[in-house]
């Protein structure tokens, strides 16, 4: 069903700037950052193609700073796993040199592309990562080459605005998406740069010693034992799960309790394995059409319009200023609603409330880094019931969110989170404190699933996360 090509389709290409490439530089520079591996990363074979037609060897650098927004430890931990493998892999295969530079992203990215011919970037969609890119766009003195590869379908080829719900998006999507289901292709290298005289590099062989060097929050634990980060590692694992768990999917997969779980959200966030490679070995799988389909909806669409959501919404994804008219009007007529439970966010996070469930969600997220999809949405749910405002509801959902998920501080974080307050929703029978926003209860989740059983599912998991 795939099909394989050496080349990078252009509607994944944009140049950033008017320079032309330093013809005397010493190599072809790769700024890693988004797309944090070296297999199925259209950056890099970008990159490693120019290097080619410069007669050029290619470098690949990283930006390692301290204390990255929202980042601790157990984000630092996981990422810099699977860069460790990353930098292996691309040493011992391919032969091609990457460090890891201390410093802000973009600082080191100008730092090295003194020297380069042309600077090849990934693409990130928030803020931060935007303007990091603009700024090396303008300061770099050579030709600045940004590629796009950690989603199916380019965003602006997607769509030119943001979009209101899946059902909006989903066809201009699948417009496209057919032609961008394509394996990629190795480039193979044709200068050797592992002998490049470059200075910074970070030794990642003891991940330990490189996070106890690094100023950062050390609150929240790693979870090594239970998810660890790395491109090789997240294949065996969607490999695992499309044999053993894969058939029965649709089925299962709002059934908290089961192990109908791909884990790759943790993966595609720091780009260590890339969508398309995932849609197709699911595509390729021999399981029945209706679980592919389930399976590719949630990677594509609805992964995708959180992409298209904080593009278009660049200033605004982190408040509740993007929400649909009938949302925010509902929510605030409803704001002084009284509530019959009210917690602190200390009591919330400690999982300190009456109801059993939602404490094991909260342990879950806590304790291991991450949390089944049908309960986040429970989860988010409860913090708008049970706090005084939907302001201050939505500070705590993003606080936790992005305090103690592996995947958190994202694309996805943000505009879900706001799905709780009625982004890509419709609106639903009014009630108190939720207005029209959808309502979810303890008995609907009793209904559908077996939560009894996922609460035992987390003491075990809680366990082995403190190994």
């Amino acid at each position: 069903m795939a099909t394989t090509t050496p080349d990078i389709q252009h509607e994944r290409i944009q140049v950033l700037n008017d320079t032309s490439p330093q013809e005397d530089g010493d190599y072809v520079l790769y700024w890693m950052q988004q797309s944090q591996r070296p297999e199925d990363n259209p950056a890099l074979e970008r990159a490693a193609q120019i290097a080619n037609e410069h007669d050029a060897p290619l470098l690949v650098v990283f930006g390692l700073m301290d204390d990255y927004p929202e980042a601790n430890l157990r984000h630092y931990t996981f990422m810099l796993e699977g860069l460790q493998e990353t930098q292996q892999v691309l040493a011992d295969e391919r032969g091609i040199k990457m460090i890891v530079s201390h410093g802000s992203p973009d600082e080191v990215a100008i730092e090295y592309a003194d020297r380069a011919v042309v600077l090849v970037t990934d693409r990130g969609y928030l803020r931060h990562q935007r303007t990091w890119r603009e700024t090396v766009a303008e300061q770099a003195p050579c030709r600045v080459v940004q590629v796009e590869g950690d989603v199916i379908v380019p965003v602006e080829l997607a769509s030119g605005k943001s979009e209101y719900a899946a059902r909006t998006i989903r066809p201009k999507l699948w417009e496209h998406a057919e032609s961008f289901f394509i394996d990629l292709e190795p480039t193979p290298v044709e200068n050797d740069s592992l002998d490049l005289d470059v200075d910074g590099d970070i030794d990642l062989s003891d991940v330990e010693a490189v996070t106890d060097a690094l100023d950062l929050d050390r609150s929240v634990t790693p979870v090594s034992s239970l998810y660890r980060g790395g491109p090789l590692h997240g294949k065996d694992v969607l490999r695992t799960f499309i044999a053993k768990e894969f058939n029965d999917y649709d089925e299962k997969r709002n059934r908290p309790e089961t192990s109908a779980v791909s884990y790759a959200s943790m993966f595609l966030h720091f780009g260590q394995v890339s969508p398309v490679w995932i849609a197709n070995r699911i595509r390729e799988s021999d399981a029945p059409q209706s679980e592919i389909d389930s399976y590719i909806e949630e990677l594509m669409v609805r992964r995708e319009i959180t992409m298209n959501f904080c593009y278009y919404n660049r200033n605004s994804y982190d408040t509740l200023d993007p929400l649909p008219d009938w949302a925010a009007t509902t929510l605030e007529e409803h704001a002084d609603d009284e509530r019959e439970h009210l917690y602190s966010l200390d009591e919330l996070r400690d999982g300190e409330t009456h109801d059993p469930y939602w404490n094991a969600s909260m342990k879950e997220m806590r304790e291991t880094g991450y949390m089944h999809n049908y309960m986040r949405m429970y989860w988010g749910k409860k913090i708008l019931e049970w706090s005084p405002d939907p302001e201050e509801a939505h500070r705590r959902i993003l606080h936790l969110n992005n305090t103690y998920f592996l995947d958190g501080r994202d694309p996805n974080s943000f505009s879900n989170v706001l799905w709780i307050f009625g982004l890509h929703d419709r609106a639903w029978k009014e009630r108190p404190v939720y207005g029209k926003t959808r309502y979810m209860s303890s008995g609907g989740l009793e209904r559908k699933a077996k939560p009894k059983e996922y609460v035992r599912k987390v003491d075990r998991l809680a366990e082995k996360a403190r190994g």
